[in-house]
């Protein structure tokens, strides 16, 4: 999609942390110590992890000179330029300011930032990674002079003092503690999914004052899924259907490095997170974040019996597709890539059947990326041959929603229907500025 993230929890979410790699105009000064250039690299690894990229860097701008823009509902912000130009960028701060803006959201002149800087995951890094971190932002990044951009929230909603009393409620400082009777291996992707990975930010759901629901596994709530921006970022708990509770640990490690596996493919803002930070993983730290996923127990779901595969009654439909206006629409639109018997054509083509989008309560996802298509997934350098097209010019509204609701009912997804008044919203707010 061509905007990022746009709503307050979506910034929440969106605002990934640092970066992906160090540009080559950008190396360690000449007569760096090995040991500050071992550093320097490290902090790039651990900033891909945080996938700063995708927020820091404006299309077609420069390496995380900010100026990406993000609509709250009180108005649009504007990202930060993070380069360390001494004027403009961060290029004045210690190591200290900088581990109190990344872990406590307080800029060195002291005022609050929004909390679309993930500073409630990063309060999390421990004092280590942030050495790593500040010494690749202040000695593997070119400079960029190019002033940050005052937000356009008026006043009195601009002010930032208030957030001071937000952080008092919601902010946990102190770095991640191994769980006692936990494995290395979990402990590790424990520390990298609430933390750096901020997967929380994203995919659990939030309060009404748009702070994440739970920050780790001890809440029920956490990696259930949540509606961001018009999009709704996927349950990563055990749940069978809607959730990672069919997918092996196979599975999940081949998602999290190529953004596609046999049972769905990544789309909307996860493509920016698996391009800019999980595909660079290593394959211990992969392991490692796929050992902790795979133990957290089902929560949500639709509530629907465990998902079982049944081609016969959507053959039936496709059969005879004037009887089904969604049939008809899926015969002319969608079967060439997905299928008859919805199964696609993994891992090129994602299936629809069982697919833990499709079955999903929440529809957000399905009607956001038929209207709008999704952009590459980039593996290695290599754009993905088959990205989903957008039919918002092609498709009405009705159409879309007859469609998505045989998709969701069909091969015994035996998901809720989709009603043309939420395609019509989505179409609204998703359209707007394009």
């Amino acid at each position: 999609m061509k905007n990022k993230l746009k709503g307050l929890g979506a910034a929440l979410c969106v605002a990934l942390p640092f970066l992906a790699q160090a540009p080559a105009d950008a190396a360690t000064p000449a007569g760096a110590g090995a040991a500050d250039q071992a550093l320097v690299q490290r902090g790039a690894y651990l900033a891909q992890l945080g996938d700063c990229a995708a927020c820091h860097t404006a299309p077609k701008g420069k390496p995380f000179a900010g100026g990406l823009p993000m609509n709250t509902p009180m108005g649009r912000i504007y990202v930060t330029n993070i380069t360390p130009d001494a004027q403009t960028g961060i290029g004045g701060y210690t190591e200290a300011d900088f581990a109190r803006a990344l872990r406590e959201g307080v800029a060195k002149d002291g005022h609050n930032l929004y909390p679309a800087m993930p500073y409630p995951s990063y309060a999390k890094v421990n004092d280590d990674d942030v050495k790593a971190l500040y010494a690749f932002f202040m000695r593997g990044v070119a400079p960029v002079q190019q002033a940050n951009r005052e937000s356009d929230i008026k006043w009195p909603l601009n002010m930032r003092w208030p957030l001071m009393f937000w952080n008092m409620a919601f902010l946990e400082k102190g770095a991640y503690r191994d769980k006692p009777g936990k494995d290395v291996a979990w402990n590790r992707g424990a520390y990298l999914v609430q933390g750096l990975g901020h997967c929380g930010s994203c995919h659990t759901p939030r309060g009404v004052a748009f702070q994440e629901s739970a920050l780790d596994e001890s809440g029920s709530a956490f990696l259930s899924g949540a509606l961001l921006d018009g999009w709704f970022a996927s349950n990563l708990t055990g749940e069978h259907n809607a959730g990672l509770g069919r997918w092996s640990d196979e599975d999940l490690r081949t998602f999290l490095k190529t953004g596609a596996n046999r049972h769905a493919s990544a789309f909307g803002a996860m493509t920016s997170v698996i391009n800019n930070s999980t595909q660079a993983l290593s394959d211990q730290d992969v392991a490692a974040v796929s050992a902790y996923l795979k133990s957290l127990p089902p929560v949500g779901g639709n509530g629907a019996a465990a998902y079982t595969y049944d081609p016969q009654a959507t053959k039936v439909s496709l059969d005879r597709p004037a009887n089904d206006a969604g049939a008809r629409v899926y015969t002319a639109y969608c079967m060439h890539c997905h299928g008859v018997d919805g199964r696609g054509f993994a891992p090129m083509l994602a299936p629809l059947a069982g697919n833990p989008n499709v079955l999903a309560k929440d529809a957000s996802s399905l009607i956001n990326v038929t209207l709008n298509g999704t952009g590459d997934l980039v593996i290695n350098g290599v754009p993905s041959p088959f990205p989903m097209p957008g039919f918002a010019a092609v498709l009405d509204d009705k159409q879309i929603a007859d469609v998505l609701s045989f998709v969701r009912a069909g091969w015994n997804n035996g998901a809720p229907a989709v009603g043309a008044a939420e395609v019509a919203k989505l179409r609204q707010s998703t359209q707007a500025g394009r």
